[in-house]
């Protein structure tokens, strides 16, 4: 699977991630939703040391696959 085989969108509202597939035509490109949009909290690991993206606030996101993958 290449790189660009998936993408995720990650966005501040439920219908800010759900839009993006319509908006950049996700879908002429061959891509799918790989799942459903959730709310989460993201964290980034460095070593054993961890970082909290966006202040810590959960953000919504949504996985984009294309198809075969």
């Amino acid at each position: 699977m290449a790189d660009e085989d998936r993408i995720t969108i990650i966005a501040e509202s439920f219908e800010a991630a759900a839009l993006e597939f319509h908006r950049r035509n996700l879908a002429s490109e061959g891509y799918r939703m790989a799942g459903p949009i959730s709310m989460q909290r993201f964290e980034l690991m460095n070593g054993p040391k961890r970082e909290h993206l966006f202040n810590g606030n959960p953000m919504f996101a949504v996985t984009f696959a294309k198809d075969g993958s």
